[in-house]
């Protein structure tokens, strides 16, 4: 588990706990007992190796679906907000093929990904960017894949961009990637393209990062975003619905407070760091505006599934964390 909250494919062992592939194994013994919750094993020898922490690889195999039905209740929906096609630019990670993601997911429960693609972060073609990416979906996606496409406000061409996205691609909303596209949330561009987004009645998710710093090409120092002036923004789009990825570790107190306090911001998981880390965050952030997403593939998609695990959560607010609010956003 790394210190931004994802396990990641290379493997580690993190302060959170959390077992990385091919690391140390972990100590993922529950602080109270639990319902049992099987993660990427089946039965027989497998499944008890990983519950005595003998550090099992989660590559090996599709997860099981231990996201849908950890009770063995039946089927359920669950709604990954953040999962990304294409390949990480800086190396490559398990799963970054269109099939084996769908695969992973699929096996996990996951009815719906909200997908973006890797190509959007450097590449500066957005619009060949976003028709590949609508390309994957609808040829590999198997019913699972929801495309965003991507716009950049600082190349002069973002508007032909945006109604590709709403017109062509019939995308229900885009994501945004201000750091590595060079702009802050302060500036005039940034406001333009949200209200543009409202007027077409998008959605937009906005990444505040996309991995540790310290992980980082020493060439392509990325900073995190600032999201010091998002409440201005929302306070004055009252028909905006925002989406803020990877923010859970940079978004605390009264900054995250009031941001949820409007009623237009979602957060997800991805990125949400320690033991019981949804337990302590839903005194601040009400359970309506939390959102399951798993980061996929750049993090392995069980280590979003260890999050719901070593939190005790009633089962309504499981569900809605799980599916229940993401829906919400879409009707």
């Amino acid at each position: 588990m790394g210190r931004d909250g994802g396990l990641r494919p290379h493997g580690g062992h993190g302060r959170t706990g959390g077992a990385g592939t091919g690391g140390r194994p972990g100590d993922l013994r529950q602080r109270r007992r639990r319902p049992e919750f099987r993660v990427a094993i089946g039965e027989g020898r497998r499944g008890e190796d990983f519950r005595r922490g003998q550090g099992i690889d989660l590559r090996s195999e599709p997860a099981a679906a231990a996201v849908a039905d950890p009770r063995g209740e039946g089927d359920q929906a669950v709604i990954d907000v953040n999962v990304h096609l294409s390949q990480w630019p800086f190396r490559r990670v398990p799963d970054d093929d269109t099939p084996s993601l769908v695969q992973r997911l699929k096996a996990a429960g996951v009815t719906q990904a909200w997908a973006g693609t890797f190509d959007a972060l450097l590449h500066r073609n957005l619009s060949a960017a976003n028709a590949r990416l609508a390309d994957e979906c609808a040829r590999h996606g198997d019913g699972v894949l929801l495309p965003f496409g991507s716009v950049n406000p600082m190349l002069p061409d973002w508007r032909e961009d945006l109604r590709r996205c709403a017109e062509v691609h019939r995308m229900r909303g885009i994501r945004l990637y201000p750091n590595y596209h060079g702009y802050r949330l302060d500036q005039s561009e940034f406001a333009t393209l949200l209200d543009a987004a409202v007027e077409r009645k998008l959605i937009v998710q906005m990444a505040l990062k996309m991995e540790d710093e310290r992980t980082q090409h020493p060439l392509v120092s990325v900073p995190a975003v600032d999201p010091a002036p998002l409440a201005e923004m929302v306070a004055a789009r009252p028909n905006l619905r925002l989406v803020v990825l990877n923010g859970l570790g940079l978004l605390r107190g009264e900054a995250l407070t009031r941001l949820a306090r409007s009623g237009q911001v979602w957060f997800d998981l991805a990125m949400l760091e320690g033991a019981a880390g949804i337990e302590r965050v839903l005194p601040t952030l009400p359970v309506e505006r939390l959102l399951f997403g798993s980061h996929a593939p750049f993090f392995l998609h069980e280590a979003a599934v260890l999050k719901l695990q070593e939190s005790e959560l009633p089962q309504p607010v499981r569900d809605a964390i799980v599916a229940g609010n993401a829906a919400k956003i879409l009707s």
